[in-house]
């Protein structure tokens, strides 16, 4: 009976947290009845609403603009303004590029192209790897960018499994190093020693399924003895080969998120940072396209580096010596890995036009992009004296974004015009999910502005002030991160970006010294399969497990904000002022800090 209870508990628990949240907090707008506990009525249902995914995240994110009239905290046609901003053309000109390099196949010459360059020893083809999923997810959402490149991965790891038994062998003691049997908990030592004393005898298999305890001996029956050879060994001809494996598919997962950083467009979080700055703080002038991308290109391209290592080290082999092997004397398994790579590449053939033109618009977007005002000189936007700051990174995503509708994909004919991209087309890439969750994050921004709630809460976390400002954002880093990995990342910055801001200001520090590093560590999501979408994408191939993920995750969450942090107390310093409270700020009290 009780397991029976148990049992309907589970099956209807999205319904019972839908009912029992607002209901436990009635007392806040009941009896409490101000404006700042009716608003957090609001933020605390969206956050428990958003952390469990009880409702989907953009209806969720649409109770902003039904409850904060009901409470008198905003009038309906104030909430609704807030929900489509700038950020909102930004994402559409973003995603039209996306739709057309996915459409004419540029992301596959570009990450082939890239690993074909570093070569094929599982090292430099991990590197390889990461590094062209870490250059698309800069231009284009993460889960694209992992979509895009899996294919080509997937392909290369079949011809791994593919690779003779003997080439295997030999590559097991050659430059690739030695096992972390410590570390890898797929097989014990004593299993490795059954396996080849099974193989040596053709009496004895053993049946074994990955990555799942307990391993089975069984007497074959001859007629029988080829199958169960094959079943024993699995997918795989080796456990390095299982490791090989294992590292190129986490790699990519792994990477997308740190390209991502690297732009403002390049992942949800950024954009939203973007345009809560612009919305609140709308005279911060120091923040653009071109100084995010000096801060966040170099913490990109530390975490791919060590990131690399880390995970080279972990699921490999700890002897790095292929880092001065000079390129010859590739073993078997290699020329094949090679071979594969090149043939996917000859298949592409030469350049199409379409892939031309999509290149030419995506390397003058980033150049506009880059020099409409880079800080150091005068940009572009300078030509328009009378019109300062009226001209945007989205005005250059939508104007160009535009184009892909207008350019023929081919000759025109008297029969036919098609255009390099189609509105459904569009439709099929467009995250409108992230669209709406956006909207109803600045409206619950907007909405703990306007009751106070923002502030209150900002006061009541004044102690922090007391601490050193390095160990308060060490902290909120923390506490970011840790949350990211069970929710998803655009909510998490949503709920803590009002939270932050405020803080900042109480404790009289740069609001950007604040919300960077908060926003960066939003996108390390390294932990579960279920953290974002690029980690089930490649889990769903079926090479990893949550454990591979865990332990991987833990070391790149570590190097992730170890870089965060030392990026936002060196260079970051002057390229933003962080070390001076800025007059684009309100003007607050100073409090009692340290550490200044």
């Amino acid at each position: 009976m009780k397991s029976l209870m148990c049992g309907w508990l589970w099956s209807f628990r999205k319904l019972i947290i839908i009912l029992l949240t607002p209901l436990l907090l009635l007392p806040l707008p009941l009896v409490i009845g101000t404006k700042v506990a009716e608003c957090a009525f609001v933020l605390i249902v969206m956050a428990v609403y958003w952390l469990t995914e009880v409702l989907p995240l953009s209806i969720t994110a649409m109770l902003p603009a039904m409850l904060f009239p009901f409470f008198g905290i905003l009038k309906s046609n104030e909430v609704a303004r807030v929900y489509f901003k700038d950020f909102h053309f930004l994402l559409i000109g973003v995603i039209c590029l996306a739709t057309s390099i996915e459409k004419w196949g540029l992301h596959r010459r570009i990450a082939l192209k890239l690993v074909t360059l570093v070569g094929v020893n599982p090292g430099w083809l991990m590197l390889g790897f990461m590094s062209s999923c870490a250059f698309l997810s800069m231009w284009v959402s993460n889960t694209s960018a992992v979509a895009m490149v899996m294919p080509i991965v997937e392909a290369v790891i079949q011809q791994i499994l593919k690779a003779g038994e003997e080439a295997s062998e030999q590559q097991q003691s050659a430059s690739e190093g030695m096992d972390n049997p410590g570390l890898q908990l797929d097989e014990t030592m004593e299993k490795s020693e059954k396996s080849k004393e099974a193989l040596s005898n053709p009496e004895m298999q053993i049946y074994t399924i990955p990555d799942e305890p307990p391993m089975y001996t069984k007497i074959a029956e001859p007629e029988f003895q080829q199958i169960a050879e094959e079943e024993s060994k699995g997918p795989y001809k080796s456990k390095k080969d299982h490791m090989i494996c294992k590292a190129l598919c986490i790699c990519i997962a792994f990477s997308s998120n740190m390209g991502g950083i690297a732009t403002i467009p390049g992942t949800s979080p950024n954009l939203i940072f973007s345009e809560y700055m612009n919305q609140f703080y709308p005279n911060c002038d120091s923040l653009n396209f071109g100084n995010w991308l000096v801060l966040c290109l170099p913490i990109s391209i530390i975490m791919l580096l060590m990131s690399w290592i880390w995970l080279y080290w972990l699921f490999i082999g700890s002897d790095f010596r292929f880092l001065l092997r000079c390129s010859g004397g590739q073993s078997e398994r290699e020329k094949a890995t090679a071979k594969v790579i090149v043939d996917e590449y000859n298949s592409l053939g030469p350049m199409s036009g379409q892939e031309v033109v999509t290149q030419v618009i995506f390397l003058l977007m980033a150049l506009l992009w880059f020099t409409r005002n880079p800080g150091f000189i005068p940009g572009w936007a300078a030509l328009f004296p009378d019109h300062p700051g009226y001209a945007t990174d989205a005005t250059v995503a939508l104007l160009l974004g535009l184009l892909f509708f207008i350019i023929p994909a081919h000759k025109p004919t008297s029969g036919s015009f098609e255009a390099m991209i189609s509105w459904k087309e569009f439709q099929a890439c467009m995250p409108w999910e992230v669209a709406l969750l956006v909207g109803g994050g600045f409206a619950l921004a907007e909405g703990t502005q306007v009751s106070g709630l923002s502030s209150w809460v900002a006061n009541l976390l004044t102690p922090l002030g007391d601490l050193h400002v390095m160990a308060t954002i060490t902290i909120a880093c923390l506490i970011v991160t840790s949350i990211t990995e069970v929710a998803s990342n655009a909510a998490t910055i949503t709920i803590f970006l009002p939270i932050l801001g405020p803080l900042a200001e109480a404790i009289h520090v740069n609001p950007l010294y604040m919300l960077i590093p908060a926003t960066l560590c939003t996108s390390f999501s390294f932990l579960l399969p279920v953290s974002n979408p690029p980690n089930a994408i490649v889990f769903g191939y079926g090479h990893l497990t949550t454990i591979d993920m865990v332990k991987a995750g833990l070391g790149v969450n570590m190097i992730g904000v170890l870089a965060v942090l030392l990026a936002v107390s060196t260079w970051g310093m002057p390229l933003f002022a962080l070390d001076t409270y800025p007059d684009w700020a309100p003007d607050q009290p100073l409090l009692n800090i340290t550490g200044q």
